[in-house]
């Protein structure tokens, strides 16, 4: 370390050098306050020490001013008077610590070893701040709310992490672009990220898609088939609306959260697996867990490190950058010179509920610029719902129980789709045979 010894007496400040250099530091030395400004200005310095009676500049004005130019300098106090008042008075104003004349110099090497862990904990702090500000962010992902950020930093937090991340959030909040946003910045960027949306598959087909399948398991196995797991090797493997998965798919889940070893339907052979498991759902796991719905085990080897995604109407300043995306991404993608949005269109939005969230934004955009005569989307344009609805709550959410909830969104969705399947499936951000699968469930008449 580069360290200045400040002391009006000439003995003094040989000795402390001499031992400090000895002792492997580059130690420089000055006779008062304005010459070891000068030093510092000229050739830095990590630590001082620093007589507290000197003339001129002593030791108390030293810290003040030398802190405010440098306040990274670790300044350790000395002094032959050895009150408690002066000691506490050069802490109030700064110093790292102080020292009695004369000097103990074991205690000079408890110091040292302190300021080193400081500097060392400071530079590690200024790296990482300087690494999120260098982070770009990430494709897909659109925002200037508060709210989007803060998920936005926890991302980069937890990326150079191999835990297992819980991410919830309402459907169509970007989940899965969140968990591709934690794959690329993480050490495992350049293996695979594959999903799976755990809903859309019924208990047999999703069992195959992650583990894989020996030659003749089953009828129709005509050849072996790798897995997800083991697809994802070296990679990120995530796994979208967890909570959906059945008690037997969860049994085999987390027997690969503890062993990192799959089996292949038809084998009895373990095979290591080196993934990284990151999971969603916008399900209430703790309300599935007390009805033994979902295991408690796997629950908190999923939930290492939970991460939630706000709804869009928590976050309404990402409407509009979120929409002026849409309009250019779609334009190109069909073909047209959208150049924007009337005011009064924005305003619709702006106060537009959301319960499909960016999703449901996304796809209005996109219907609105498929249909739009002219360059400018305005609001006769937008959905017929949006534009007649006031921001409220879907009707009948004043039952808070989650299955009366899930039939009542479904209901809706199919009364503004015309019963539609497949687009009310776009809208709820699940698979079309899993809303067959509850409108049997609920028996809805469709």
């Amino acid at each position: 370390m580069r360290l200045l010894v400040v002391d009006d007496e000439e003995r003094q400040r040989e000795l402390l050098t001499e031992y400090l250099n000895d002792k492997g530091h580059k130690t420089r030395a000055a006779e008062n306050g304005e010459v070891a400004l000068n030093m510092i200005k000229n050739e830095g310095a990590e630590a001082a020490f620093v007589d507290m009676r000197m003339p001129g500049m002593d030791g108390l004005a030293f810290i003040k001013r030398s802190l405010e130019l440098y306040p990274d300098l670790a300044i350790v106090v000395m002094t032959a008077y050895g009150t408690v008042e002066s000691a506490v008075e050069a802490m109030k104003a700064g110093a790292f610590d102080y020292l009695l004349k004369p000097v103990d110099l074991d205690h000079i090497e408890l110091i040292l070893s302190k300021i080193v862990e400081t500097h060392r904990l400071i530079a590690e702090n200024r790296y990482l701040k300087r690494k999120l500000e260098e982070v770009e962010i990430p494709e897909g992902i659109i925002g200037e709310s508060k709210a989007i950020k803060n998920v936005l930093a926890d991302v980069h937090r937890i990326a150079q992490s191999d835990a297992t991340i819980l991410i919830r959030g309402e459907s169509g909040t970007g989940k899965e672009l969140v968990a591709n946003a934690i794959h690329n910045a993480s050490p495992r960027a350049k293996g695979p990220f594959l999903a799976v949306n755990c809903a859309s598959l019924p208990e047999t087909l999703l069992e195959s898609e992650l583990f894989g399948y020996e030659k003749g398991a089953f009828t129709g196995a005509v050849s072996r088939r790798l897995g997800r797991f083991e697809l994802a090797g070296k990679g990120t493997i995530f796994l979208d609306e967890i909570g959906d998965i059945t008690p037997a798919i969860q049994v085999k889940l987390l027997r690969v959260l503890e062993s990192k070893k799959i089996q292949r339907l038809g084998s009895g052979k373990d095979i290591p697996v080196d993934i990284r498991i990151l999971t969603a759902t916008n399900r209430d796991l703790e309300s599935k867990m007390q009805n033994s719905e979902f295991r408690e085990d796997l629950f908190y080897r999923l939930n290492v490190i939970p991460l939630t995604i706000p709804p869009l109407r928590e976050r309404r300043d990402d409407i509009l950058p979120l929409t002026e995306h849409f309009i250019k991404k779609y334009s190109v993608k069909n073909n047209k010179n959208i150049k924007g949005i009337t005011a009064e269109a924005k305003d619709l939005l702006l106060n537009h509920s959301w319960p499909g969230n960016v999703r449901e934004l996304e796809n209005l955009i996109e219907r609105a610029i498929v249909l739009v005569p002219g360059d400018v989307i305005d609001l006769k344009d937008l959905d017929p719902f949006i534009a007649q609805r006031p921001a409220s709550p879907a009707p009948g959410f004043d039952n808070l129980n989650l299955e009366h909830i899930e039939k009542q969104a479904i209901i809706e969705a199919l009364k503004r789709t015309a019963g539609s399947l497949t687009k009310a499936s776009e809208i709820l951000g699940i698979h079309r045979n899993s809303i067959r699968l509850k409108i049997n469930k609920y028996g809805i008449k469709h």
